[in-house]
């Protein structure tokens, strides 16, 4: 028995999702290898008397794809049971990944309304053959992955089919692709519906969301965010290298997808929070020994460095504290006599030197050799005074 919910729609590798009878995940849904799985932390609260349990429910697919359907027929279900539901056309099978008060909160964040007429229902829970089928359909993903991409080649369309979803009940697919410009896949469609003999969905994704669904190891050697935990994939600008004052490297700014690292973003607040306390950095510090410019900074100490333009090779550490108020007496007309006057003393900790007093300390000290050296004379002149062995 396979879990949706698993990367691979195959089923966990460690077996935590396998049930013959079809009765869903044995662990109540909660699949670690699904991203932002939810905790149903209400799951042993009863509910208030006289208030009905909410009839929509989250079922789960493949690419951890997650839908909302309607419970019309008051099935019980529990996080795990595996489903059969609408589809158009057609229907598709997929599993409870919630259910009860939480779904109203998950609508609410995805602002779908509770009483829509879009949202589908749930027909049944998925019988023997229901999965059978299920299964079926998913061990012609990918064979039908590396021969569309054949066909695409052949039409010569400047495209990439990066995965394929089939409908539960084996009569639709989906073709996940990226491309740079616009596509006509007229053609495409009709090859791959007489080669398939399904129904033939195109859905154009971008080349972060194909990472996210092929995945990978990270520069940091953590699996990608993307594929892990991500949803939002909110556009990364070199602006944000600048703040956190990085190289501009794109090889080392580029995630696996060609784009810049969504990890830029993670600590972006933070700098431009601090940066708000630090001057612009183009005004130049003037002095009666001459007139300073800015090198460098350390946003989070909150150190910055300038070099007088006789000298450009001499560092002067100031702290921001010092440079403003410098900057403060420049915009009065008046110049203090030299930076120097305004570099904070740094108060060295000496650190305590410790002695080897009892000798534990040396590498070599098993190296000795043992015992005292009269007695080993002594030895020697007793092997003397033996006579030799006759036989």
């Amino acid at each position: 028995m396979g879990c949706s919910g698993c990367s691979t729609g195959r089923g966990c590798s460690s077996g935590g999702c396998g049930s013959s009878s079809g009765g869903g995940c044995s662990n109540s849904g909660s699949c670690s290898n699904y991203k932002l799985a939810v905790t149903d932390w209400l799951k042993d609260i009863a509910l208030p008397t006289g208030q009905e349990e909410f009839d929509c429910l989250e079922i789960r697919f493949k690419n951890n794809r997650k839908e909302f359907y309607r419970n019309t027929g008051k099935l019980s279900l529990n996080m795990g049971d595996i489903v059969v539901v609408e589809a158009a056309p057609g229907f598709d099978v997929g599993t409870v990944s919630l259910a009860g008060e939480l779904v109203k909160k998950q609508m609410r964040k995805h602002k779908v309304a509770f009483d829509s007429e879009e949202i589908l229902k749930i027909i049944r829970l998925a019988t023997k053959s229901d999965v059978e089928k299920w299964l079926v359909a998913q061990e012609r993903e990918v064979d039908t992955m590396y021969k569309a991409r054949t066909i695409a080649i052949a039409l010569g369309l400047q495209m990439k089919i990066s995965d394929v979803e089939y409908q539960g009940d084996n009569t639709k697919a989906i073709f996940y692709y990226t491309a740079e410009t616009r596509v006509d896949f007229r053609e495409l469609i009709k090859r791959l519906a007489e080669e398939f003999k399904v129904r033939i969905e195109m859905k154009q994704i971008g080349v972060r969301q194909e990472a996210s669904k092929l995945g990978g190891i990270g520069s940091c050697g953590r699996e990608l965010c993307c594929s892990t935990w991500l949803t939002d994939f909110r556009s990364v600008s070199t602006s944000a290298a600048r703040y956190q004052q990085l190289s501009l490297n794109p090889e080392k700014l580029a995630g696996q997808c060609g784009k810049l690292k969504c990890c830029l973003n993670y600590e972006l607040d933070s700098y431009t929070d601090a940066l708000k306390d630090f001057p612009d950095t183009s005004i130049n510090l003037k002095t009666k020994a001459g007139e300073a410019f800015f090198r460098k900074m350390d946003i989070f100490s909150k150190t910055l460095w300038y070099s007088y333009k006789s000298d450009t090779v001499r560092f002067i550490e100031l702290k921001l504290e010092r440079v403003n108020e410098i900057i403060a007496l420049n915009k009065k007309d008046e110049k203090p006599d030299d930076l120097v006057a305004f570099v904070e003393e740094k108060i060295v900790v000496k650190q305590p030197n410790y002695e080897n007093v009892v000798g534990q300390d040396s590498l070599t000290r098993f190296d000795k050799q043992k015992g005292n050296n009269n007695n080993r004379n002594k030895r020697k002149k007793k092997r003397k005074n033996f006579p030799p062995k006759t036989n």
